[in-house]
Formats: C-alpha cells, sequence, structure tokens
C-alpha cells in the first residue's frame, strides 16, 4: 500500500509540476509541493528527481548551478590575482615614498641648522 502511495504522490508531483508551469507561477520546489498538497522536504528528499526536474524547469539545475558558481569562481580568483598585483605595486610606492621622505627630511633638518648658524658647511675641497 505504501508503494501506491508512493505512485500517487509522484504522479501528483508531476500534474502538479505542469499545473504550476502552465499557470504562469514561478516554478519553484515549493509552489509545485503546495499544489500537490505534500511538503517541500518530502520532494527533497523522497523524489530527488523530481525536484531536479522542477530546477531544470526554473533554470536551476545542479549543473547549471554548479557551472555558475565554478564560473563565478574564477572570475574572483583572477580579480584576487589583480588585487593582488595592484597592492603589491601599492607596497612598492610606499617603500619608495617613505625613503626619499626620510631622504627630504634629513635635507631640513640639515638646512634649519644652516639657517639658524649653528652648522658651518665646510667645502669637501680645502680637506685634506
Amino acid at each position: 500500500m505504501r508503494q501506491r502511495n508512493r505512485e500517487k504522490t509522484r504522479d501528483a508531483l508531476l500534474l502538479a509540476l505542469a499545473s504550476v508551469g502552465a499557470d504562469g507561477k514561478k516554478v519553484t520546489i515549493t509552489a509545485v509541493a503546495e499544489a500537490a498538497g505534500v511538503t517541500s522536504a518530502l520532494v527533497h528528499n523522497t523524489y530527488p528527481d523530481i525536484a531536479e526536474a522542477i530546477r531544470q524547469q526554473a533554470g536551476r539545475s545542479s549543473r547549471q548551478q554548479r557551472d555558475h558558481k565554478i564560473q563565478q569562481l574564477a572570475e574572483c580568483t583572477a580579480r584576487n590575482r589583480e588585487l593582488r598585483l595592484e597592492l603589491d605595486a601599492a607596497l612598492r610606492d610606499i617603500r619608495q615614498l617613505a625613503s626619499i621622505n626620510e631622504t627630504l627630511r634629513q635635507e631640513i633638518d640639515t638646512l634649519r641648522a644652516l639657517v639658524s648658524d649653528k652648522v658651518a658647511m665646510l667645502d669637501s675641497s680645502q680637506r685634506r
């Protein structure tokens, strides 16, 4: 008797799938399950082939979802690679600018000392 109920439920689900699609409603597992008078959990757990058929009709089959995720992953990986290159270039620029900044600070200190008459400049040609 249980087998007969499964067959009835399967037939009801397939009929509901056809009717939900024909009514112009959005085809989802929940909508088909409600139209068949069962829960969406039953569709997922007991009728995975029907769940996949519903996803395919909705344009979201497992394969399509997987392929989409793989494509997104590849795009994100490429973008990540670009961002890492940008970061490396920015860090190189920062190091170079820090070096230039320190050189300029030392030059400013030397010039301030000269202006305040605390330091005398010696000509290198006068040394022995």
